[in-house]
């Protein structure tokens, strides 16, 4: 037995050359030159999904294996010496603990940075675990975060309250349409990190990648961009960006049933971060469970199909909402302000997203329309996270922006009555559509009840 394990190991080695502190970068080369041809990987993130090197079952199985062990066996004592020495890694299928790396976790991650066009990824328990861990890496004590206005309201919290309070990191917020004003915000000597969604939640803007690439550039500071919404239609990049971390939890998983996070990014920064004296990765832990990546890597060949799904029936019902008077907030139609950016930015072939949003005004229209939705149509469920098949909706304002002051809503565009809506595609668009005017139907009736000071028109 002993030397069966021995020979399939000396027979991986033999595949597989030594990196100079045992990584990623060879991985990411080797991926890069030989799972691709020609030394260039496709630009459009199917087909690069689709070069990306297929990781068979230990018995040849057409699925991978699950590699479910916390800690892995060596042949000889000195091995273990050379592996927490940096002179044996994963790069030739050397393995400590699966907290430093996973065989199948280590997979999952090739095939994000094959999708994103990055050297190499690293999958975290949770999406907001890959932001933090990123910033922290990259920030200092006392350095200086440039970042958008409109961000999630976790992250906003992160960069707003908690890191100037537990590793005294600053944040400028800025209008990120406005590249004047990033420039501006950048500090000498202190800044680290622009910082922006390529898509924002929930006001739907879109940043224009190259140009912060540009700036960021010229300032000698890192893009960090979050893709979260975007996956497939936008490839941050292969624009400019040197990083790209992902809520996995969303649209890659479409299940609404799995936590994790991802970075994507230069082989050298995830290197980094699995330094065993100052890596973020390695010493806060948000590890990925392998059993967790199994499921996703199973996932993700669907991905851009269901994102093209998302997008059909999102786009179908925008030009219908507004054909009703209401007002939409999508980037796929052509009165958005940010509709030509996305068109100049985007993958061909897969829309505009499955995000819209549609602004009732107030907060009390919002829930009562909500309530119609879910209640009595069954359109869609009320309900936070977003890229599952169902619709999922909230009220944003009050629930996934509610860390942000009432001042910082304003500055985000945030109406109290923005109904934040994850289109999905199960049903039929005639099906769907139709619950959705019957229940715009029983919100008009609501109002014609009430007493005049009360009512309400959608």
């Amino acid at each position: 037995m002993a030397e069966a394990v021995h020979s399939r190991r000396v027979d991986k080695l033999i595949k597989k050359p030594l990196g100079s502190n045992g990584g990623l970068k060879e991985e990411a080369t080797e991926e890069k030159q030989g799972a691709v041809g020609m030394g260039k990987r496709p630009a459009d993130p199917a087909e690069a999904l689709a070069s990306s090197r297929h990781e068979f079952g230990e018995h040849g199985g057409v699925n991978m294996s699950i590699e479910a062990s916390a800690t892995f066996t060596v042949m000889e004592p000195e091995t273990m010496g050379k592996m927490f020495a940096g002179e044996l890694g994963p790069d030739r299928d050397f393995f400590i603990y699966s907290r430093h790396f996973n065989p199948t976790v280590l997979n999952l991650a090739r095939q994000l940075a094959a999708m994103e066009g990055t050297e190499a990824a690293y999958c975290t328990a949770s999406g907001m675990s890959a932001i933090s861990s990123v910033l922290l890496q990259l920030c200092s004590a006392g350095s200086h975060i440039v970042a958008s206005t409109r961000l999630y309201g976790g992250t906003h919290a992160l960069l707003s309250s908690f890191l100037p309070r537990a590793a005294g990191v600053r944040t400028t917020f800025v209008d990120i349409d406005d590249v004047e004003a990033v420039r501006a915000a950048v500090r000498e000597g202190e800044t680290r990190v622009i910082y922006a969604e390529t898509m924002s939640n929930p006001t739907l803007t879109v940043a224009d990648i190259p140009a912060l690439s540009a700036v960021a550039r010229e300032k000698g500071v890192m893009l960090v961009v979050d893709n979260t919404f975007t996956p497939v239609i936008v490839s941050p990049a292969r624009l400019g960006a040197d990083v790209v971390v992902h809520s996995v939890s969303k649209f890659i998983s479409g299940g609404a049933d799995i936590i994790a996070g991802a970075i994507c990014g230069p082989a050298s920064l995830v290197n980094a971060m699995m330094d065993l004296q100052n890596g973020a990765l390695m010493l806060l832990g948000p590890t990925m469970n392998a059993k967790v990546a199994f499921e996703l890597s199973e996932r993700l060949p669907h991905l851009p199909l269901r994102m093209k799904a998302h997008g059909e029936r999102a786009a179908a019902y925008a030009e219908r909402m507004k054909k009703l008077g209401l007002r939409v907030i999508y980037p796929g139609l052509a009165d958005h302000p940010h509709h030509r950016l996305l068109r100049s930015i985007s993958n061909a072939g897969y829309g505009a997203g499955g995000m819209l949003a549609v602004d009732m005004g107030t907060e009390e229209r919002a829930n009562r329309l909500l309530q119609h939705l879910q209640n009595t149509t069954q359109f869609g469920l009320i309900a936070v996270s977003l890229g599952y098949y169902e619709t999922l909706m909230s009220c944003s304002g009050s629930t996934t922006s509610s860390e942000l002051t009432e001042r910082d809503k304003e500055i985000a565009g945030i109406s109290p009555g923005i109904v934040r809506m994850s289109v999905g595609y199960s049903g039929s668009l005639e099906q769907r559509w139709a619950q959705f005017e019957r229940a715009i139907a029983a919100c008009e009736k609501d109002s014609a009840a009430m007493p005049p000071a009360l009512s309400y028109s959608i």
